[in-house]
């Protein structure tokens, strides 16, 4: 019981992670209103900010936590979450409103690499794919949530209450999981040697830790992407159905058909599965361009297709990595690339939309697919020749 509370806390640690992103996108009106002589690309930015300390300093978390311990990082990370939560609330002069988005964006980061590394350490082994695919739910619903009902609540209770609930809900994560989490054991000794530089390179060489970063930074460059401009493309006025239905179709698949799975296949064969049905769903929506309805239905094939590919993603972690310290910095890994892809996939998939149309969708998921299931196996293949 101990442990499925732990991971439901660690998941909910996540959700409030998320949101650290999501609470900006639903007030971004009124922080218009509040910061509107910046200008549009200061509060895009403040938006953006948190992703950018992720993509910078991604696989440097990975191998902090490794060192420090995951209870005190994500204990430490979700009291910082919290603080600036509470500033944040009151709506303080710019300056100060993005340097403490800089420090959310710290927060964020070990939150998000801690999570995967606390969820497979408290899942029993038969549990660690169906767990690591509830955390992997983390973002999208999330951001449903929020963007339910985030405007009445800043309606009821003006920005700052938004604000100062998530403060709150940081705060109540930390305290049980201050009771839940177990103290963390000193690294070995081989984990504390080498420099930050060596252990970034370390963490790429190795087809083992790296191996679920790889195949993640093609789910973030595309869906990312579709999730983003599909709807505003889409014939027939079925675009507001294809934002609103595409990613809890993907959050449901990945937590039924994908778990399920999981306990069938290796995860990281999985990623190459999901990729390759949203191969089929891209040249699927390529023929059908300009038909609302069966553009609508192949865009929810693509969404479920890689909607299981992030859960599998997560889920290869520990299957791949079962030392807690080669967790954390996979993680790291996965935070790294995956902030690279969420930052490049939007504005590539803009630039090719006015080259070619919004056709330019299909071929774009399609190829961006392809690749994902070539590095995988190019991974498969190194962790072979390693293993023989």
């Amino acid at each position: 019981m101990r442990a499925v509370l732990t991971i439901f806390v660690v998941w909910a640690a996540g959700l409030g992670a998320a949101a650290q992103f999501g609470k900006i996108s639903v007030a971004y009106e009124a922080l218009g209103a509040a910061y509107g002589g910046q200008g549009g690309v200061a509060i895009g930015l403040m938006v953006s900010v948190v992703g950018i300390v992720g993509l910078i300093f991604g696989t440097t978390a990975g191998l902090l936590v490794a060192r420090v311990g995951a209870r005190r990082a994500i204990l430490a990370a979700l009291v910082l979450g919290a603080a600036v939560s509470l500033v944040q609330s009151v709506f303080p002069p710019f300056a100060l409103m993005m340097a403490s988005r800089v420090l959310e964006g710290v927060s964020h980061l070990a939150i998000v690499v801690v999570g995967p590394v606390a969820i497979a350490a408290a899942a029993p082994p038969a549990r660690q794919g169906a767990a690591m695919t509830l955390w992997s739910s983390f973002f999208g619903l999330t951001y449903a949530v929020l963007f339910w009902l985030g405007p009445g609540l800043i309606e009821a209770g003006g920005p700052g209450l938004l604000f100062r609930l998530h403060a709150g809900w940081m705060l109540v994560c930390a305290a049980v999981l201050w009771a839940l989490m177990p103290r963390d054991v000193a690294l070995a000794a081989g984990d504390r040697k080498g420099g930050i530089l060596a252990g970034h390179l370390a963490i790429y060489a190795s087809p083992f830790v790296a191996g679920p970063a790889t195949g993640f930074v093609f789910y973030t460059i595309t869906y990312v992407a579709v999730l983003t401009l599909l709807p505003g493309l889409a014939h027939d006025g079925w675009g507001g159905f294809i934002g609103v239905a595409m990613p809890l179709v993907s959050i449901g698949v990945s937590l039924t058909l994908g778990v399920w799975l999981l306990g069938r296949m290796p995860a990281w064969r999985l990623v190459q599965a999901g990729f390759a049905v949203a191969v089929v769903a891209a040249a699927g929506l390529w023929l059908v361009w300009g038909h609302g309805a069966a553009e609508a239905a192949l865009a929810l094939a693509m969404g479920a297709a890689l909607g299981v590919v992030q859960g599998a993603s997560f889920a290869s972690i520990p299957q791949l990595n079962p030392v807690p310290g080669d967790r954390a910095r996979a993680a790291g890994a996965i935070a790294q690339l995956g902030n690279l892809g969420t930052t490049t996939g939007t504005p590539l998939l803009a630039w090719a939309v006015t080259q070619a149309g919004g056709v330019a969708v299909a071929p774009f998921v399609l190829g961006f697919s392809l690749l994902g299931m070539a590095v995988l196996a190019l991974q498969a293949r190194r962790r072979r020749a390693v293993s023989a």
